[in-house]
């Protein structure tokens, strides 16, 4: 009887089989390690040959990453980056340790025992390879794909592959792992123009990757293997599959906790809202760039140097101005380049130390790239008229001074004669210079340039910061034509902030500047600007012009710019209603409003309206009020050197007596020394000027209907007394051109 097997001998089948299967196995163990054997020949020998042709030197092993440069405002609030790629370097003592580690986990688990290769991961990656038959790929190290991503193309080759192990060895000669991970997390991409943890966290999350969590982290490390695909707004699915096999794998290494990885794969998808790359304060920026190129900065400096550039920018002064500009301008026409018409810009600086403040270059319109807050060069029409009166006052003109408003008439070069008309086409006979300047009538702006002379108000203008005025060859501005803003170029709408800024700061000029400080990437001061002043006007002659400008609003042409605080300027209208300004000043901030047309002949008449400086005018009114909110509504200081409260007699100019009747007594402000013969100071004097307080916004005798009285009435709406009539381009073509209707910028 035959002995039954037991059941743990194998029969003659199995052993026959089993014989087979280990000799199976011999044979591709033999194989794998003759191929093994081969390829590690082949590749020592191409490896041999590439490091001989292509190893970096030590020296030649240095990053120089490009870094976004990020523009902040006065109150260190961001405003702006610049960059080619958006990347904010962050040293590794201050990147957390959960995305040091989820990167390590999910990119290379031996990061920290290898020296730069990992042999038996490229054998692996390279069998893949060959049994799928495409390009040698994957295997990479950390410090391999650094090399990559800094020194090296992303072809698909085993020549780049070779040579990304060769730099890799270098790298890991030259640096520690802490520095080639810290710069590895500061170099990779994380999507498109998205560089580094820093910019990516940003980017995604809205905050710093300092206060990074884990499931933040691991959402970080997921997306550089394929940033398109594991793009989580584009594709959250992917991404979060991806995080969650990053979470499995710190735990599988020993990273986090098995509790930690399921709490974190539990959280949604939270990100921030995606970035616009549009600019605030397009035009600011635009600015900055410009003044920067122009301190000796490069290109690539201000595009890829990670610079900190503190500017002068206050956002919510700029915010305010964008709001009233852009909802005040008129519903015009689209012109060829798909424009909005009119067009408008406003700037505003601080007239103690010249910094810009605000800045809109025009409508917001992706296309809009034309900053004409700075280059818009265009004719100032009466807004030129101060500085008329300034040179007036320092040759001993006083507000009370009187010059007749009449026709006059000028010869041209040409032989035919120029007669400037007033906007309302009437003459008031004897005018007090501060009633002429509030009316903004011109007859009289023109015989004060005659009687003071146009190169000293010329001078004056240029000493102040206008840059365009022509003052040689042909034509020319030294003609009469200067009193109503008839120039051969024009002005800027900065310039004739800056300008004004002056009279509101004691005759001081300070020339417009934006850029505080600037730091480099590693924190250290490479510009700081060094405002210098310029005494332009003795401080009482800069007073007592302030004092009649202040009249302006409260009581002439400029009423619509009255925000319930001191405040003076002036309004300007071109001929034909080409162009509306409105510059004013505060005791703190000068700013100025121009609109207008890009093509400097269109008038500005939109649906039968005809707009002025009225429209400038209640721009800034509407803006200062907003700037201007926060602060003291403090006057303009007086400085040594000046008279007030002195009774004039407003038919004559002359001191009052005892015998003038009170409605025709005003209480006027005099530079010392110009007072009325015989006035005495009493010992209380009364405390009114010219305008007495801001709330008494009228003068005792406003309610006469006689010329001195300069009844509202008598104002055009929309219209100012700039320059209005006289020879047009087409009929004054010699040095005596009064008004160049093209824009010549």
């Amino acid at each position: 009887m035959p002995q039954p097997r037991s059941p743990r001998q194998p029969s003659g089948r199995h052993l026959r089989a089993s014989s087979r299967l280990s000799y199976g196995l011999r044979v591709a163990f033999l194989v794998i390690l003759a191929l093994t054997g081969l390829l590690t020949f082949f590749g020592v020998g191409l490896f041999v040959s590439v490091w001989y042709t292509a190893a970096p030197s030590l020296d030649e092993v240095v990053f120089n990453p490009e870094l976004t440069t990020i523009i902040y405002d006065r109150n260190g609030r961001e405003v702006h980056r610049l960059y080619r790629e958006n990347r904010i370097w962050l040293p590794i003592s201050e990147i957390p340790a959960t995305i040091q580690d989820a990167i390590v986990a999910i990119e290379d688990a031996h990061f920290w025992e290898h020296r730069g290769i990992n042999p038996i991961a490229i054998i692996r990656a390279l069998l893949v390879d060959l049994r799928d038959r495409r390009a040698w790929q994957g295997g990479s190290t950390i410090t391999q794909q650094l090399a990559k991503n800094a020194f090296l193309t992303h072809e698909r080759t085993l020549q780049r592959k070779l040579k990304e192990a060769v730099w890799a060895i270098q790298i890991e000669r030259k640096y520690t792992k802490e520095e080639i991970l810290e710069r590895y997390l500061n170099e990779i991409a994380f999507g498109p123009g998205i560089y580094g943890v820093e910019a990516a966290s940003q980017h995604y999350f809205g905050h710093s990757a300092r206060t990074l969590t884990l499931a933040e982290a691991a959402l970080l490390a997921a997306i550089p293997r394929g940033p398109a695909l594991y793009d989580p707004y584009r594709h959250p699915d992917a991404a979060l599959a991806r995080r969650n096999l990053v979470l499995r794998r710190m735990a599988e290494e020993g990273f986090i906790s098995e509790a930690q990885a399921r709490a974190a794969q539990a959280e949604p998808l939270t990100l921030a809202t995606p970035r616009q790359r549009e600019a605030n304060a397009a035009a600011f920026v635009d600015y900055v760039i410009t003044q920067l190129l122009n301190e000796g900065f490069t290109e690539t400096d201000i595009w890829a140097g990670g610079l900190q550039i503190y500017t002068t920018l206050d956002l919510s002064m700029q915010a305010a101005a964008e709001q009233a500009l852009w909802n005040s301008l008129p519903d015009g026409f689209t012109d060829s380049r798909g424009l909005k018409q009119p067009q408008g810009a406003l700037v505003t600086i601080d007239v103690h130390s010249g910094a810009i403040l605000a800045m809109v270059g025009g409508r917001k319109e992706p296309q809009n790239k034309f900053n004409r807050a700075v280059y818009a060069v265009r004719q100032p029409g009466s807004a030129m008229k101060p500085f008329v009166y300034a040179v007036a006052l320092q040759h001993n003109f006083t507000p009370a001074s009187i010059i007749v408003d009449e026709p006059v008439s000028y010869p041209m070069g040409d032989g035919t004669t120029w007669e400037p008309k007033n906007y309302d086409d009437r003459f008031r006979g004897p005018m007090l210079l501060r009633d002429a300047l509030e009316q903004s009538v011109n007859t009289v702006a023109v015989k004060l340039l005659e009687e003071v002379g146009v190169g000293n108000v010329l001078q004056l203008a240029r000493r102040l910061g206008l840059s365009y005025l022509v003052d040689r060859g042909e034509p020319n501005d030294l003609t009469l034509s200067l009193a109503l803003g008839g120039l051969t170029r024009g002005v800027t709408p900065l310039e004739m902030a800056a300008a004004y800024a002056a009279f509101a700061n004691g005759g001081t000029y300070y020339e417009p500047y934006a850029v505080v400080e600037v730091r480099d990437a590693r924190g250290d001061v490479v510009y700081r600007a060094n405002p210098r002043p310029r005494v332009v006007l003795e401080p009482a002659t800069a007073y007592v012009l302030t004092d009649m400008l202040k009249g302006v609003i409260l009581r002439g042409t400029g009423k619509r710019a009255d925000i319930g605080r001191p405040a003076a300027g002036k309004t300007g209208t071109t001929s034909d209603n080409t162009n509306a300004w409105f510059v004013g000043y505060t005791p703190r901030l000068s700013t100025a409003v121009w609109v207008g047309n890009d093509r400097q002949s269109d008038q500005l008449v939109f649906n039968g309206v005809t707009y002025g400086s009225a429209l400038a005018a209640e721009i800034w009114g509407r803006y200062m009020r907003q700037a201007t909110a926060g602060m003291p509504a403090e006057d303009f200081p007086r400085p040594p050197g000046i008279v007030e409260g002195v009774p004039i007699d407003v038919r004559n100019g002359q001191l009052a007596t005892s015998n003038t009747p009170t409605q025709f007594i005003r209480y006027e402000v005099f530079i010392l020394g110009t007072e009325p013969a015989g006035y005495v100071k009493p010992a209380d004097p009364p405390a009114a000027t010219g305008d007495a307080t801001w709330e008494n916004k009228e003068y005792s005798n406003q309610g006469s209907t006689n010329w001195w009285a300069a009844p509202e009435s008598n104002q055009a709406p929309g219209s100012d007394g700039g320059f209005s009539a006289g020879p047009s381009a087409d009929t004054a073509e010699d040095a005596r051109t009064l008004f160049p209707f093209e824009n010549r910028d």
